[in-house]
């Protein structure tokens, strides 16, 4: 187990607290390992009738995966191979397919910033989840700022977003607040951050049939501020049309062409990240639309090998958390330098389709 998850039963609502404040609860290896064991063992235990998994920060809920040991396993050995990580990504999407198809209800209070691995530990599958919002939650999927892609589940929930927020969220890598997340069909409800203690103590004393719509009572009576306007749906338009095109340099000169400020906002964010990546990604939502979640994952394993063998994570990294000079020297470092055979590459299985590591998910 891990000294960074805290667990508890409490009037059969199981209760997950990931407990690494300093590093915004990013996730270690052993914490993946924990959070598995726990919600296998509750799985079948009849006195766990629900999972709730918080944190005990206001900062965060879960910042993602630990990239900075990412970058130190991967620079240990030529071309990012390395035991750990591949034991890392694999056990972590891994949970991620328990957490998706997890049959009792799943209740992520995602307070604070929910970003990469905190997203494929919180959108569990439609049938029995339920995502918590803030006026606190920065939600992002901003892998492409690292030089990876949207992972741990991304190609499903981000490619079933409405029109083309997915492919807008996923190439951008922006951070979007409470009302966009809930019009992204990415949360369920908004409680103030401040009435979550008694919305806490109210999931451990109810004695309902349904947690979830215990929770769902509760945010509709609680002195709620509505949330601000959606910035998605105010620019779902324009996002709709922009990304639209099926590849990363039509985009870019459709946004270049519009003069609106949103679009020469998005352009100039585009600008910073890897052109590589962002077109990968964008590659990999279109083809996660097609896939049910299993297979976005075994697809998303096989990238996340193909990403640190070409070593643009492993500069991403450094530029933003080792060296931080924010000065990441991308390859290639223009767009248009980006060739279909290049984003292909990172769709090519690493692995005989018997030995693929997540063969056995169902």
């Amino acid at each position: 187990m891990s000294d960074h998850i805290q667990t508890s039963i409490q009037n059969r609502t199981g209760f997950l607290t990931l407990d690494r404040p300093k590093a915004l609860n990013s996730l270690s290896l052993q914490m993946v390992r924990a959070l598995t064991a726990t919600l296998l063992g509750w799985r079948s235990d009849p006195e766990v009738r629900a999972v709730v998994i918080r944190s005990t920060s206001e900062r965060a809920f879960c910042a993602g995966g630990d990239i900075r040991f990412f970058h130190d396993a991967g620079t240990r050995t030529p071309q990012g191979g390395s035991a750990l990580l591949e034991d890392f990504f694999t056990e972590e999407y891994a949970l991620n397919h328990l957490i998706h198809h997890y049959p009792k209800p799943y209740i992520a209070i995602m307070d604070g910033i929910v970003m990469g691995g905190g997203m494929g530990i919180s959108q569990a599958g439609p049938g029995n989840r339920l995502r918590v919002v803030t006026e606190r939650t920065k939600m992002a999927m901003p892998e492409v700022n690292i030089g990876l892609f949207p992972d741990v589940g991304g190609s499903f929930f981000l490619s079933r977003a409405p029109g083309q927020i997915g492919a807008y969220l996923g190439v951008t890598g922006e951070i979007i607040g409470a009302a966009d997340a809930l019009y992204a069909g990415l949360a369920d409800v908004y409680v103030p951050s401040a009435r979550l203690p008694a919305l806490l103590e109210l999931i451990a004393s109810d004695n309902g049939d349904d947690v979830r719509a215990t929770i769902r009572s509760f945010a509709m009576q609680a002195d709620t501020v509505v949330p601000a306007t959606s910035m998605l749906a105010e620019q779902r338009a324009l996002i709709d049309r922009h990304f639209a095109h099926d590849d990363v340099v039509s985009i870019a000169a459709s946004l270049a062409s519009d003069v609106d400020p949103f679009a020469q906002k998005t352009l100039a964010v585009m600008n910073k990240r890897s052109p590589l990546m962002m077109c990968v990604t964008l590659a990999q939502l279109r083809r996660g639309a097609k896939l049910g979640i299993a297979d976005c994952l075994r697809m998303e394993r096989t990238m996340v090998r193909r990403c640190f063998e070409h070593g643009e994570v492993l500069e991403g990294v450094r530029a933003v958390v080792i060296d931080k000079d924010n000065a990441p020297r991308w390859n290639p470092s223009m767009l248009d330098e980006v060739s279909p055979d290049m984003i292909e590459h990172f769709f090519a299985s690493a692995w005989p389709p018997h030995a693929h590591p997540l063969r056995d998910l169902g």
